[in-house]
């Protein structure tokens, strides 16, 4: 490499091409850096580097670019709120309402079946409080968590730790709610103090409504007296001057009991620590239990407090926090046996609530934190709970292995560069410019006499050596020269897509979109039969995990039907056998099918949860219409049936294919299946084709505005093409028996040719 030696306290080292302080400044020196031809030869080599670190990195995010716009969903909460809604160190929490006969038998709302017209809810599904609520009534909030209940009558006031997206802490909000907890009506801030507040614990003592929010910041705990109830509030007394969270107080044996932590300690003992004290009014003097700590060890036991206690079947049954894994990360239930001043006794309980198998695609499929479970006057139990899609510290880690991925992109391109001779080795060739000024004879003799730089002179010249002993051993001519540049450059992808993954792309889940402030839930639909089977069961494993996905219906035309236990699915799959392999089976009249949405989506058709999702939330804005993934333009004279680039040279559709569709499933079928549509479902079962033409006609034929709806997915498989089953493989076939149907259908029901709606035509841009 030209090497030139360096003497390091009085001995010679070949420098490997690196070049110390010293050596550029004795070139300077003499002004005659370029006089042999080094700096000619360093300025190349560096200028080559140079020339390939901006064409790899320029490759990379390009490549990254890409991965992004195709394959990461895009953050809904930016979506939900301009003010609130951000992403939040402390997570994305929000609040569901249960139902059930007893505390242990909770079911959430979606399966109470509870619809709400106005708001496009069909059934209602968690959670039904977000931080876009809040953020709605003009208190923005990056989230809501720590629910609480007050009941008064048939009106349920529901009390939350609001985190305030502009001050960063938290503020007390309030809602209020007529119909069980179906819709919330946010009535604002009910109590913002200079400090961090959560965990609003709300009761009645002697005709006063109180409220003990947590407060530690401040040093103590605070209980607070309603004036104007529920958002007027005073303080009534400082209760004790120490700062415990998520305390309670209840009434037992004729004492009040107040249950907290100190969090003051660290380690294990900040969410493992648990204290007991007592007292004849909840105003005080308060006295220790008298073995306190009560816990003070393992934050997974459930010390810290989860919630207001309940007493049932008799029993006191306090919830607490596993705080194992991250904080927060689900509820214990325990039964209080035995509460003295001088023992205190409690064994855990089964909780009875299912953990959703959707993961970070669920409301709360990273953690649950805090219940509070009451009694109706009609002897119905309700209950809220907290949840939240992603740990605690989400983004912090992201950013991390982000960075340390990114790193690892910097290490494998100098390596990549190295190999391929770009790069002389793994540090710069010289650590000045050419034309710097003259050094002063002191400084030049200190950097040559220096430890430090003598030691790094030693070290950058190892370094160099190594860098070409590798290029010794891996010769690029041979197969295993190139395959070691091919694995170095696929890492080197992965790792940089990885990166931007977690950095850029958010935590990961495919959230549902609110419409109105609420969510619902749809039943998926596909048919299929035995030669398809491994196609359903990937496909099955996918969907099921999706947000709003109630239930997977499974129309099974032909052959023995699996068994369901060979499925692996997050929600509850049907089965449907039919006795007749017909393609009108799709559309049959279904009375089990419980939600209003219907998603026909064909059993070889892969696609981002994401985007089901979207086409969810466009088909809510219009359920008179069939909303899908793939438009179809038919004209011409006679009709032809025409691909999606036909479509949209001519900018417009006015057909949408079934095969990936939403539509009302009530409305749908009985079109279908009405005696109007009696001659084109025997067409159907003569061509074995053209169902989705039909319902199409049907519904163009019954309505004089729009009727269709195209919704663009990021991107589409259709896995069937990897197996020889697909039932469309001879395309020219295909459109031409569909031109055929689209002839007779127009005879039947008149012609769709003029119906035609326009891309782009969306504010939000999924129709491009």
């Amino acid at each position: 490499m030209g090497s030139l030696p360096i003497a390091v306290s009085g001995s010679t080292v070949n420098s490997g091409g690196c070049r110390w302080w010293g050596w550029c400044n004795k070139n300077n020196s003499s002004g005659k850096s370029g006089s042999n031809g080094s700096g000619s030869s360093d300025s190349c080599a560096n200028s080559s580097a140079f020339v390939f670190f901006l064409v790899s990195f320029v490759c990379l995010a390009s490549i990254a670019g890409l991965y992004c716009r195709v394959l990461l969903p895009p953050n809904v909460h930016t979506i939900l709120s301009s003010l609130g809604c951000n992403e939040d160190n402390e997570g994305s929490w929000s609040i569901g309402v249960y139902y059930g006969d007893s505390p242990f038998n909770l079911k959430p709302i979606e399966e109470a079946n509870v619809w709400r017209n106005k708001t496009a809810a069909w059934p209602v599904a968690n959670p039904v409080v977000t931080c876009a609520s809040a953020s709605g009534a003009s208190f923005p909030s990056n989230f809501v968590a720590d629910p609480f209940l007050y009941v008064q009558g048939d009106i349920l006031y529901l009390f939350f730790e609001a985190k305030n997206s502009i001050t960063m802490q938290g503020d007390i909000g309030v809602a209020r709610s007529t119909d069980k907890g179906a819709t919330w009506e946010q009535l604002g801030v009910a109590l913002d103090e200079d400090w961090h507040l959560s965990y609003p614990y709300v009761f009645d003592y002697n005709g006063n409504i109180y409220m003990m929010p947590e407060g530690s910041a401040k040093g103590d705990l605070r209980l607070y007296r309603a004036v104007k109830f529920p958002t007027e509030w005073k303080l009534e007394k400082v209760i004790m001057k120490k700062p415990l969270v998520d305390s309670f107080i209840i009434q037992h044996d004729g004492k009040y009991w107040l249950f907290g932590s100190d969090h003051s300690g660290i380690g294990a003992k900040k969410n493992g620590q648990l204290e007991i004290w007592y007292s004849s009014s909840p105003l005080g003097p308060w006295k220790p239990h008298k073995k306190n700590p009560i816990y003070n060890t393992d934050k997974s036991k459930g010390a810290r407090n989860g919630g207001r206690p309940f007493l049932y079947d008799g029993h006191l049954h306090r919830a607490g926090q596993d705080c194992g894994e991250t904080y927060g990360r689900r509820l214990r239930l325990f039964k209080i046996e035995a509460l003295t001043p001088t023992e205190y006794k409690e064994v855990e309980v089964p909780l009875g609530l299912k953990e959703s198998m959707k993961g970070r695609n669920a409301w709360n499929g990273a953690r649950s934190h805090q219940l509070d479970v009451q009694q109706l006057s009609s002897g119905e139990w309700v209950a809220v709970m907290d949840g939240d899609r992603v740990p605690s510290g989400d983004v912090n880690r992201r950013f991390i292995l982000g960075c340390a991925s990114v790193l690892g992109v910097v290490m494998l391109v100098i390596v990549f560069g190295m190999l391929l001779g770009a790069v002389k080795g793994l540090v710069p060739l010289s650590w000045c410019p050419h034309n710097v000024g003259k050094r002063s004879d002191a400084s030049f003799d200190w950097e040559r006499s220096s430890l430090l730089s003598n030691r790094m002179r030693l070290f950058c010249s190892r370094l160099n050596r190594a860098s070409s002993s590798l290029r010794a051993r891996i010769k690029l001519k041979t197969c295993s020269g190139g395959l070691v540049l091919a694995v170095i450059f696929i890492v080197t992808v992965v790792l940089m897509c990885t990166g931007v993954k977690y950095i850029y792309g958010g935590s990961g889940a495919e959230e549902a979109y609110p419409l109105n402030g609420q969510y619902s839930q749809f039943t998926l639909l596909t048919m299929t039969y035995d030669a398809r089977l491994w196609n359903l069961k990937m496909y099955v494993k996918h969907y099921s995990r999706c947000s709003s996905v109630r239930e997977i219906v499974v129309v099974w035309n032909k052959g023995q039907p699996p068994e369901l236990s060979e499925l692996d699915s997050a929600v509850p799959v049907r089965i449907r056998v039919e006795e007749q392999n017909s393609l009108n089976n799709r559309f049959k009249v279904d009375p089990l099918i419980k939600t209003r949405a219907v998603l026909e989506l064909d059993d070889d058709i892969m696609m981002p949860c994401d985007d089901v999702e979207r086409g969810f939330k466009v088909w809510r804005e219009h359920p008179e219409r069939i909303v899908g993934f793939y438009p179809r333009l038919a004209d011409g004279n006679p009709l032809k049936y025409r691909a999606e680039n036909h479509a949209r040279e001519h900018n417009g559709y006015n057909m949408i294919l079934t095969g990936a569709a939403f539509m009302d499933s009530k409305m749908a079928f009985e079109k279908y299946w009405s005696n109007e549509a009696a001659a084109g479902r025997a067409v159907v079962d003569k061509l074995f084709n053209c169902e989705d033409v039909l319902l199409n006609y049907l519904y163009a034929n019954a309505s004089s505005s729009s009727t269709v709806e195209y919704v663009k997915p990021a991107w589409a498989i259709d896995t069937s093409k990897f197996s020889g089953v697909a039932i469309s493989r001879n395309t020219q076939t295909h459109y031409g028996l569909r031109s055929s149907c689209l002839q007779k259908f127009s005879e039947m029901y008149g012609s769709i040719s003029s119906r035609k709606s326009e891309f782009h035509h969306r504010n939000d841009g999924w129709d491009v």
